[in-house]
């Protein structure tokens, strides 16, 4: 009887180790077994109207997982429906639904690379940034055109684009509108450093001066070596009190950065950027100058040369002259150049 009752016993115990090493790999199976195999990193974002059922998608969709069994039984018994946090998170090859499922419901995300553009106008940033991050346009345009704010951070409408150093920034993507903000002041600060504030200082600009001639320098010239050239040239200008009659300031007046050739009539626009009927820079930048341009003009290159024409081969760079009657010799060269090509606006 006694070898009868551990017969039984031993076979109960065998069945009780079979079952827990079966559940133990079912367990290790559907939860830590490798469940998910993109050919490589990719990413799953999470935004405010997201519920565990559109999180099941997405992850299935992007994650290209073996079986979501794994991730809907922690999901359905860790109520990930109360855990939802917006962001950006990776799905690497080899994951399982462990890996997967804590990161997104304790909010691990990776950050994104935020590019901000030398764009011409802030409704264009507006734009960019929103189609790079989980805030709305609007969310970004709203304070960017408020006048308070504006006045907060210390511009108003026509400065406002100075704030803005053009770079890629590493921030998450479901960063809010005020954080946003908060960071390009960061940035703005760590630019404009001890040494750059004493070069703008000994040239007579404020910042949001060298932002402004920056940008103009920058709608004349994308050659970066010839940058400092041009920059030389309009601070010359000012220093003399020649207007500085420069067509992008046109361009940007008529809202028109297409135009090809600038015509008498064009020059007849009323605007306090028309730097031909107003001596001095313009209120403000005309698009978001770069670090490079900038620094061009924190660094501009000391010559004599008040005048300069768009070269007559199209290169993008320009002819220099200390004189009116060298720089007729070139514009006369342009002019022939554009006629030949039929280019009259």
């Amino acid at each position: 009887m006694e070898k009868k009752k551990k017969k039984i016993l031993i076979s109960l115990l065998a069945i009780l180790l079979i079952a827990c090493a079966t559940a133990a790999g079912t367990v290790y199976y559907y939860l830590l077994y490798p469940q998910f195999h993109p050919a490589r990193t990719v990413y799953v974002y999470i935004d405010r109207d997201d519920t565990a059922d559109s999180i099941y998608n997405k992850v299935k969709t992007y994650g290209h997982p073996t079986t979501l069994t794994g991730f809907r039984w922690l999901a359905k018994y860790r109520q990930l429906e109360k855990t939802i946090h917006t962001g950006r998170y990776p799905i690497r090859p080899g994951d399982n639904a462990y890996h997967v499922y804590s990161r997104l419901s304790r909010g691990y995300q990776e950050p994104i690379n935020l590019t901000i553009g030398s764009v011409r106008t802030l409704d264009r940033l507006a734009r960019s940034v929103a189609r790079q991050l989980m805030i709305d346009s609007a969310e970004i345009a709203a304070p960017l055109f408020d006048p308070a704010f504006q006045q907060q951070l210390g511009y108003n409408p026509e400065t406002m684009p100075c704030l803005f150093i053009p770079e890629t920034y590493q921030v998450y993507w479901d960063m809010s509108a005020d954080d946003f903000f908060e960071r390009m002041q960061k940035e703005h600060r760590k630019f404009w450093n001890a040494e750059r504030l004493a070069k703008a200082q000994a040239i007579g600009m404020s910042p949001e001066e060298v932002c402004t001639l920056a940008s103009i320098v920058e709608e004349e010239t994308n050659n970066n070596a010839e940058k400092p050239t041009v920059a030389g040239l309009y601070i010359n200008r000012l220093h003399t009190g020649m207007p500085l009659q420069a067509d992008p300031t046109i361009k940007f007046a008529l809202q028109d950065f297409g135009l090809r050739r600038i015509s008498n009539e064009n020059l007849r626009v009323e605007s306090p950027y028309n730097t031909y009927t107003n001596t001095g820079l313009p209120p403000g930048p005309i698009r978001i100058p770069s670090a490079k341009g900038i620094d061009s003009v924190l660094n501009y290159t000391r010559h004599n040369y008040l005048y300069m024409c768009a070269k007559e081969d199209f290169s993008g760079t320009h002819n220099f002259a200390s004189n009116y009657t060298d720089h007729m010799a070139n514009a006369r060269k342009y002019w022939k150049a554009l006629n030949e090509r039929k280019i009259f606006k």
